[in-house]
C-alpha cells in the first residue's frame, strides 16, 4: 500500500511540475489553485458519503480512491509530504480516538 501512495505522490509532483494542462488533470488542478483543489476534495468526499449510504461496494471503492487521490493533490499543493500524514497516523497508533481528540481540544 505504501508503495502505491509513494508512486501516487511522485506522479502528482511530476505532473504539477510539468505544467502541461493539455495532458494532465493534476496540472489543470494545480493551475487553478488551492481553492479549486480544496473544493474538488470536498466534492469527492460528499460523493464518497453518498456511495457509502446508497451505492454498491464498487461505487464506494471508486469514490474512496478519488478522495485519496484528491487529498494527495491537495497535500502536494501545500507542499505537505504524504510521509508527514503517515507519521501523524503512526504517532496516533494505539491511542484511543476519544483520548486523541480530547488532547487536541484542551
Amino acid at each position: 500500500m505504501t508503495d502505491t501512495l509513494t508512486l501516487l505522490e511522485q506522479t502528482i509532483a511530476e505532473r504539477m511540475a510539468s505544467g502541461d494542462v493539455q495532458a494532465s488533470y493534476v496540472a489543470q488542478l494545480h493551475a487553478r489553485g488551492l481553492p479549486v483543489v480544496a473544493r474538488k476534495l470536498g466534492e469527492e468526499a460528499v460523493e464518497t458519503i453518498v456511495a457509502a449510504l446508497s451505492g454498491s461496494e464498487a461505487d464506494l471503492v471508486g469514490e474512496a480512491a478519488d478522495v485519496v487521490f484528491h487529498l494527495a493533490v491537495l497535500l502536494a499543493e501545500r507542499s505537505v509530504p504524504l510521509s508527514a500524514v503517515m507519521a501523524e497516523l503512526d504517532r496516533r497508533h494505539g491511542t484511543s480516538g476519544i483520548t486523541e481528540k480530547a488532547a487536541r481540544t484542551s
